[in-house]
């Protein structure tokens, strides 16, 4: 294996495993936003307690996500070291802007979100959730900015061999940026509403914590209702913008070789270096039908189209895409299947639904990763489309040494998920009834203390079976206190 290739699979194995926490963190910060906004509100003890427990879940996440995009940066220095010079001028800004506004709004008050609950008043609370869920969403925001920079490059001059900016504007708000930030804003919260709703079924399944599990679940499954429609009308509008810049991309994403086809692939099994695939499962017509023309005229281009030296890996890109595209149609029908129950009043009471909707935890996380996998995978050989090639771009490493790292990087990265997934399944089993405090809420005319009034903080748990009596006490006379 080239030198080449290893820095690209050491890259793309530290990308995948990081891009596994966003996909969780980002939208659960924005959901324990909302139950804990709900809570302040409405004092429901209930919201709190799903506070606490998806809060739980969210910091350990959050702290293995920044711990790995910090490696990346290490990475695109190391091995990557000619693109870090060459495209410097203009991603050295846009990463550094993601550190001045994302990092220290998280910084600042990812302490509050993590340690604050039943220190400081419900308000300066909901105010640091809100803005740890600010710091996500910029965070992701100046990553796909500089992501779509290098998918379709705009706003720039080649000064002696580096990429200069000319207009900042059409730098960051590229042909592709416009449309893909959305898309993967909502794609990391739909990935998070059904992490939510497959873990709170599982406690319906069980019949545990069914308060809990019944409103996380619900949340969960309407957010994901409203948006995937909007995702999909997203996801045709990035086609549109982009894989006209990449017409590569969008032949490796057919799936055929030669022009004419009007079909669409569901399955194969492409040779990259005969041209040609050596099993394929073709629907006639679907093809056609998707690019809006029902007469099934309209033919798919073919990979040969682009010259073999500038080929993306068509098995990469191809099936990268259909786990995208066939995880989308699972969740959308798994919210409308959801939303038939809602509406028949029997969403509660529906359990194979819970144990369908149980399996649906990690959809998607894997959407989110194959769309990944089509963007990078199809956007070869160029890391700056058009501009800047991939095997121009790479450091000059011993590949013993990289080989090594990438060994390595693996095997960590391997013990880590493990003791994610083993985190998480602790957290599961233990439960949310540690944070079931079956308190009322407050009166409105007392100041919020976090303290009740025997002076014992609101969160901790209050036991409800102390005897109780009705004997009103009788003032002790002089003699029966002297005998005391």
């Amino acid at each position: 294996m080239s030198l080449l290739d290893l820095s690209r699979w050491q890259f793309a194995i530290t990308v995948m495993f990081h891009m596994t926490f966003p996909a969780i963190t980002v939208g659960l910060s924005i959901f324990l936003s909302v139950v804990y906004g709900l809570y302040w509100r409405t004092g429901r003890s209930v919201y709190l307690q799903m506070f606490r427990f998806w809060r739980r879940i969210f910091a350990v996440g959050f702290a293995i996500g920044v711990v790995a995009g910090a490696v990346i940066t290490f990475q695109m220095g190391l091995n990557w070291g000619v693109y870090g010079a060459k495209t410097g001028p203009i991603i050295g800004p846009i990463i550094g802007m993601e550190v001045v506004t994302a990092f220290f709004v998280e910084a600042g008050f990812i302490g509050v979100l993590l340690y604050g609950d039943g220190r400081v008043r419900k308000g300066t609370m909901f105010v640091s959730t809100v803005m740890v869920a600010v710091g996500t969403v910029l965070s992701s925001t100046w990553i796909i900015a500089a992501n779509s920079w290098m998918q379709t490059p705009a706003g720039f001059k080649v000064v002696h061999g580096e990429f200069e900016p000319t207009d900042w504007m059409r730098v960051i708000f590229n042909p592709s940026f416009i449309w893909r930030w959305p898309h993967m804003l909502a794609a990391v919260l739909i990935s998070a509403s059904f992490f939510v709703a497959g873990i709170s079924a599982w406690y319906l399944v069980k019949g545990r914590a069914k308060g809990f599990a019944r409103r996380s679940m619900s949340i969960a499954l309407g957010i994901a209702a409203l948006l995937m429609p909007v995702q999909l009308y997203l996801g045709d509008n990035v086609a549109g913008h982009e894989l006209p810049y990449q017409l590569s991309k969008l032949e490796a994403i057919e799936g055929n070789w030669n022009n004419g086809d009007t079909g669409f692939v569901l399955f194969s099994v492409p040779d990259q270096q005969a041209a040609r695939n050596i099993a394929e499962l073709d629907i006639p017509c679907l093809g056609s039908y998707i690019a809006k023309d029902l007469t099934c005229k309209t033919a798919m281009p073919g990979l040969k189209l682009t010259p073999a030296a500038d080929r993306p890996d068509m098995a990469a890109t191809f099936w990268g895409f259909r786990v995208m595209f066939l995880a989308a149609v699972l969740m959308f029908g798994t919210v409308f299947a959801a939303t038939v129950l809602r509406l028949r009043n029997r969403l509660w009471t529906a359990r194979r639904f819970h144990r369908f909707v149980l399996w649906t935890t990690p959809v998607g996380i894997l959407a989110i990763l194959g769309g990944w996998v089509t963007a990078e995978a199809g956007r070869q050989p160029w890391i700056v489309f058009g501009q800047l090639r991939t095997s121009a771009a790479v450091s000059h490493l011993a590949p013993g040494e990289v080989l090594f790292s990438v060994i390595g990087f693996s095997a960590l990265y391997l013990i880590m998920l493990v003791a994610y997934v083993a985190y998480i399944v602790r957290t599961m089993r233990i439960g949310p009834e540690r944070d079931d405090l079956h308190e009322a809420p407050p009166p409105k005319d007392l100041p919020d203390t976090g303290f009740a009034e025997d002076g014992v903080p609101l969160d901790l748990p209050v036991p409800l079976d102390l005897p109780v009596s009705l004997e009103l006490p009788v003032p002790l006379g002089s003699r029966e206190v002297a005998a005391r």
